[in-house]
């Protein structure tokens, strides 16, 4: 039983300090309007003033008439705005203040319930309001019509393929969850993204090695080949894309151990020591060739790419699809033999999709934790291997001769704590 000693009251309940956190709202959306309510007879109809006593006007109907009073003031104040939009319209088509005096009267009624919530949403509001100049350039000028629509297709993907998606085993052998494959083909994406956007961003003067580092949050094995690319038609860029090419493996380690992660918090556990081997060892010996030549810069501005791809995810959805399918096939039928000679040729393309196939079938209760190791560590040596060929096929003997004893320092960091450590 809780006991509340007598005349001891919620302050938050009191009124006067909900309708004082709407007139507060009503405040701070009303200083930034009145900055950009202009001057003279063409200025803006609200500012202030006016929306500090609408906020409080929505807060008081829903004080004393709750839904229903709140309702008729939205009303009175929609046909406000209407008559100020019809006196200025030719002049400031847009309907930025009418919309938002509408909505700071809704929230002062919304402080009536929930005034944290108002509160957080009014200061949103400013900031939305107040950012007009920069979103404006953002989206006209910083933004690629590509880049704007990749945006958008990836908001989809989040916020209405998502939710839709079933998250349960179905498929042959239980061994797909929709959910769960969605969900790592949006976290690669995220990745993806975020490599492309620190390219952008850093530039090129910079440096490659930097450059190579975000690129291969993209894809490592196509950063490899353009660094290897570089490398022979700017033999001057040879060191810094060299470093370019073994720092983007460090993106490659980080990846693996995000969608594992993802996936099944136990085998990121059981890995955990070999993935910050090979990371570090990775990251040591980029860094190294990094400082030979930090006062080379790149004089290319090529992008990485596209921040998102609507055929890559797709074709990154069915290819993890497919991949657990035969995992899991293979693993009926062969056991772990069979379930590594199938990670390995999945490794060759691609690292993380045979991982993904190996942790699933680790949550599905298909493949032991301690078992797990080989198999995902197997398809990272593939796809070093595949590195090792495109640096030595497109980079030369020079190239290749740098590049690749990194890989394979990587790779054996890698295996030494499974092998010797267990």
């Amino acid at each position: 039983m809780c006991y509340h000693p007598v005349g001891h009251t919620n302050v938050t309940n009191e009124p006067w300090l909900r309708l004082a956190s709407a007139l507060a709202i009503g405040l701070l959306i009303g200083a930034e309007r009145e900055r950009r309510k202009g001057e003279g007879p063409l200025r803006s109809a609200a500012g202030i003033r006016t929306f500090a006593l609408a906020s409080l006007l929505g807060g008081m109907s829903f004080y004393l008439g709750r839904e229903l009073l709140l309702g008729a003031a939205m009303l009175a104040m929609g046909a406000f705005c209407y008559a100020a939009y019809q006196r200025n319209y030719k002049h400031d088509p847009g309907l930025t203040s009418e919309t938002a005096l509408l909505l700071t009267v809704l929230l002062g009624g919304l402080a009536q319930l929930q005034p944290a919530t108002a509160s957080g949403l009014a200061v949103s509001v400013t900031i939305l309001l107040a950012a007009r100049t920069r979103l404006h350039h953002l989206v006209r000028a910083a933004l690629s019509v590509e880049e704007l629509t990749d945006g958008l297709m990836f908001a989809a993907a989040v916020l209405v393929v998502l939710p839709l998606t079933p998250d349960r085993y179905v498929g042959p052998y239980g061994a797909i969850n929709p959910r769960t494959i969605w969900k790592i083909v949006i976290l690669l994406v995220s990745i993806s993204a975020v490599g492309y956007t620190a390219v952008r961003l850093l530039g090129p003067r910079f440096g490659l090695p930097i450059t190579g580092l975000a690129s291969g949050f993209v894809s490592s094995t196509a950063t490899i080949a353009s660094m290897a690319s570089r490398s022979t038609l700017e033999p001057a860029l040879a060191r810094p894309a060299i470093a370019g090419a073994v720092l983007s493996t460090v993106a490659t380690i980080v990846q693996m151990a995000i969608v594992i992660g993802a996936t099944s918090q136990s085998t990121l556990h059981l890995l955990r020591v070999p993935l910050l081997s090979a990371g570090t060892a990775a990251l040591a010996y980029g860094l190294a060739l990094t400082f030979f030549c930090v006062r080379h810069e790149a004089i290319s501005s090529n992008r990485p790419g596209r921040p998102f791809d609507l055929k890559t995810t797709l074709v990154l959805a069915s290819t993890m699809t497919a991949i657990l399918i035969g995992s899991a096939s293979v693993n009926a039928w062969f056991g772990e033999r069979g379930l590594v000679a199938a990670t390995v040729l999945a490794g060759f393309a691609d690292p993380h999709s045979a991982a993904i196939s190996v942790t699933s079938l680790v949550e599905s209760n298909k493949l032991g934790v301690r078992e797990s190791a080989v198999p995902i560590l197997a398809a990272f040596t593939a796809n070093t291997v595949t590195k090792i060929v495109i640096a030595i096929s497109g980079g030369g003997r020079r190239f290749g001769s740098i590049v690749v004893p990194g890989l394979l320092l990587v790779c054996v960091a890698a295996w030494v704590p499974v092998l010797f450590f267990g």
